[in-house]
């Protein structure tokens, strides 16, 4: 053994290299990053979402505007004058809209004109009508107290007796046709949106367990260690809730611009008559603050259905593993 000196060996370590220090690895995630078939299920999900927004926006706007035919058919019932020959129809529009008045629980009465007539037809028999020379009823709008009807009973007969080409329609078959045909339509939205969602959460299945089968070795090594089925399962929730607001969020905001696109175009093609009857029977095609709240409650639930999904997924695969190898 050779002694050296101490300031030999001080002089020897200074001039050795100081050996570079190790970076601290990263820690690699459970769940893959970001790949095509992640991308492939962000599409999925912003599809599914679209369709249940417009869904959701479509019953909404049936909802509304039979709510809004109901009120208004409620408020009033309508008088048909036919023509005949050698009777005066004006004169008789007149009788009828004097009859009608003195009732209690009319709180109006009045004429169609003839250029209101007129435009009503010109949908389906084209401009320029000679209403005069057309066999074309004439109408009288009776305006009512909902919450005080009229005897319609007693108004049939009192017009019958002075005007006879007049018939009384209080609408009733109406709402009750109408009441039947909303019902109907929004149990079928919401079953197609019910479907929808489940097409959702089955992809989202799909997909976990091709993420988890991509990684099963380093999930079951993690597993068996120690690491708790919830700390697994917490990384694929954390993975999935962003890619399915991701998806959600994009599908969202294609359906809001629909919305408003539609809304829109209706509000500047108000001048034709087509326009006139499409605004009768669908409003100006808005679906108001309560469908685009439930746009953003459709977004909300796809996400939290997409994490919920994963997660049940992943603690489903890690208790097959524990029986798999309790069983070995």
């Amino acid at each position: 053994m050779i002694d050296r000196d101490p300031a030999e060996e001080a002089e020897h370590e200074e001039a050795a290299p100081a050996r570079p220090e190790r970076a601290p690895r990263k820690s690699a995630p459970i769940v893959p990053p970001q790949n095509v078939a992640g991308s492939a299920l962000i599409l999925v999900i912003a599809i599914m979402t679209f369709l249940s927004c417009l869904t959701l926006g479509a019953v909404t706007l049936v909802r509304d505007t039979a709510a809004t035919w109901q009120t208004q058919i409620a408020r009033e019932a309508t008088i048909q004058i036919k023509p005949a020959e050698g009777f005066d129809m004006e004169a008789g529009l007149a009788t009828a809209q004097r009859i009608v008045s003195g009732f209690a629980g009319v709180r109006s009465a009045s004429i169609v004109g003839a250029e209101a007539t007129i435009r009503l037809l010109e949908p389906w028999l084209g401009s320029g009508l000679d209403i005069d020379e057309l066999p074309v009823p004439r109408l009288v709008i009776v305006t009512i107290d909902p919450a005080s009807p009229p005897d319609f009973a007693a108004m049939r007969t009192a017009l019958s007796a002075e005007v006879p080409q007049a018939s009384l329609d209080d609408h009733r078959t109406w709402v009750d046709r109408l009441v039947a045909m909303a019902r109907t339509t929004v149990t079928i939205g919401i079953s197609v949106l019910a479907l929808m969602l489940a097409a959702t959460v089955l992809s989202v299945v799909f997909a976990t367990r091709g993420a988890m089968a991509g990684n099963g070795h380093i999930i079951e090594v993690l597993h068996f260690v120690g690491a708790e089925a919830r700390f697994i399962a917490g990384e694929f929730r954390r993975h999935f809730l962003l890619t399915g607001m991701k998806g959600a969020a994009a599908g969202g905001l294609a359906a809001i611009i629909v919305f408003v696109a539609f809304s829109w175009w209706s509000s500047r093609n108000m001048a034709t008559p087509e326009a006139d009857q499409a605004t009768a029977l669908f409003g100006n095609f808005a679906i108001g603050t309560a469908g685009y709240a439930g746009v953003a409650l459709v977004v909300i639930a796809v996400g939290a259905l997409t994490a919920a999904t994963s997660h049940l997924t992943v603690v489903s695969y890690l208790g097959d593993i524990d029986a798999r190898h309790h069983d070995g």
